[in-house]
């Protein structure tokens, strides 16, 4: 289930509709393609996942910073001007040497939009929201993340209240790296817990 897996190619109902909407929206002049462009970067890669990486990584770098984190996720990231709609409950779990989380919404498709942006089509499919559940093991294989049989793998359901954030675990080879190097090694799919942090190698590479 990486990022080519079917389910991610072909276009719902619900995301035909809404591209309809907006060529009619558009074609009437009464939306702007420019301020619609202009709103999906802005939650696409400056609200989104750039935020997330700032925050995790300051936790790698500041433990005081990450103990705050996990009593108090809304809070914590407050700290860094990263607090917005989605983000009011916000929930951090760590990824340990003995266990792997990963975020899931069952219902919809709760996500915290002010770390992570919008949601990615895969993380509101019907398959990924009830195999992840069933199967996560299974599934994070097929995102290329192979989870050693020692390790537990927890999955944490959002709702409408409450959303979560994983924060990975620090790639080894990194000490020394600045807090604006560590975070390039941070991805939104880490963040979910589909895939591990990048190695400055990967990151180099991308």
């Amino acid at each position: 289930m990486g990022h080519n897996h079917k389910h991610s190619e072909p276009l719902s109902d619900t995301a035909l509709r809404v591209k309809t909407l907006e060529s009619l929206l558009v074609e009437k002049g009464l939306v702007d393609p420019a301020t619609l462009d202009a709103l999906v970067d802005r939650y696409e890669n400056k609200v989104g996942p750039r935020n997330g990486a700032a925050v995790i990584a300051k936790a790698w770098c500041d433990p005081d910073y990450k103990a705050r984190l996990l009593a108090d996720g809304s809070a914590a990231i407050a700290e860094l001007d990263h607090a917005g709609a989605q983000g009011e409950e916000l929930v951090a779990k760590e990824n340990t040497d003995g266990v792997h989380n990963v975020v899931v919404c069952t219902l919809c498709s709760c996500y915290p939009w002010p770390v992570l942006g919008l949601p990615p089509v895969w993380y509101k499919s019907a398959p990924y929201r009830s195999r992840v559940v069933r199967e996560p093991r299974k599934v994070l294989e097929e995102f290329g993340t192979t989870i050693a049989p020692e390790v537990e793998v927890r999955v944490w359901d959002s709702t409408a209240e409450t959303r979560y954030l994983v924060i990975p675990q620090r790639p080894e080879g990194t000490e020394g790296m600045s807090e604006q190097e560590l975070s390039d090694l941070v991805s939104r799919d880490s963040m979910i817990g589909v895939s591990r942090a990048l190695v400055p190698n990967d990151a180099e590479a991308k």
